[in-house]
C-alpha cells in the first residue's frame, strides 16, 4: 500500500501496521471507514466471525486485515486476529510474535485456546498465530474441532478476524468461510485482474458464503484515497 525502505528481520513487517503507528494518517482513516461500513452490515445480521481472502497472492489481504483488526481494537472491541493461512503464515511477523504454537496446536489439542492466544501492544487486540504447518490444512480448517473452536472464539471476543489463503489458489478460504458469518474480499488495483476477482467471488458464492464487501487497495489517487471499500450491493 505504501512504499517503504526495506529492512531486515521482524521490524520490516511491523511497519505495515500503519493504523497503529500513525492513526491520524489518511490511510488509517480509510481503515476506520472500512470498519464502519462493516459494522453497518452487522445491523441486519449478527456478524462476529469474518474471513479475509483475495483472488491471488500479493493482493494485500494480510495487511488489510491486520490494520482493520487494530481499528476494531482502538474502538474498544475485544478483537482476535487468527492466522488461518496454514500454508504461508505471516501474521507472527506483522505482530512481532514467535510462532512455535498457534491455531494448529489448539486443533490438535497440544495447547488450549487460552494458552495459544497472545496479547499485543495494542489494547483489546489479541493474536492467534498459525502454529506448525500441518500436512492437511483444508481438512483441519473444515473439521468439527474447528467448528467448535470458532463458537468458543465468538463467545469470548467481540469480533474474530481470520486471515486465509487466496481463494483462487486453494480451497481453505471456502472451507473456513462456510463456518463463519461473513467474508471480506481484498483486491489490489495495480495487480488483481477483473476476471480473477469475479472468479474469486463466484468461488465464495458457490457455498453461499456471505460476502460483506470488497476492499480495493493500492489505488493511484490522492493520498487520502489509498483504500476504497465496496459494500455487498
Amino acid at each position: 500500500m505504501m512504499k517503504r525502505k526495506k529492512k531486515s528481520g521482524l521490524t520490516t513487517k511491523k511497519s505495515s501496521l500503519i493504523a497503529k503507528k500513525n492513526p491520524k494518517s489518511p490511510i488509517s482513516e480509510q481503515y476506520r471507514t472500512m470498519r464502519t461500513n462493516i459494522e453497518y452490515s452487522m445491523v441486519t445480521k449478527k456478524i462476529k466471525t469474518i474471513i479475509c481472502t483475495s483472488a491471488q497472492p500479493g493482493d494485500g489481504k494480510t495487511t488489510t486485515l491486520s490494520n482493520l483488526a487494530v481499528t476494531f481494537a482502538q474502538q474498544g472491541k475485544k478483537t482476535l486476529f487468527v492466522d488461518a493461512d496454514l500454508r504461508k503464515p505471516t501474521s507472527h511477523y506483522t505482530f512481532q510474535l514467535e510462532n512455535p504454537f498457534g491455531l494448529t496446536s489448539v486443533l490438535t489439542e497440544k495447547k488450549t485456546l487460552k494458552e495459544a492466544i497472545r496479547p499485543t501492544d495494542t489494547d483489546n487486540l489479541f493474536v492467534l498465530t498459525s502454529g506448525p504447518t500441518p500436512p492437511n490444512p483444508s481438512e483441519l480448517l473444515g473439521s468439527e474441532p474447528m467448528k467448535e473452536l470458532i463458537a468458543v472464539m465468538a463467545d469470548s471476543f467481540d469480533i474474530v478476524l481470520f486471515d486465509t489463503p487466496p481463494v483462487g489458489v486453494v480451497t481453505d478460504a471456502q472451507v473456513l468461510g462456510n463456518l463463519c458469518d461473513g467474508a471480506l474480499l481484498v483486491a489490489r488495483s495495480t495487480q488483481t485482474e477483473k476476471e480473477e476477482l469475479v472468479k474469486a467471488k463466484e468461488l465464495l458464492n458457490q457455498l453461499d458464503i456471505n460476502i460483506i464487501g470488497v476492499a480495493l487497495n493500492d489505488v493511484d489517487e490522492k493520498e487520502s484515497s489509498y483504500y476504497y471499500y465496496y459494500g455487498k450491493s
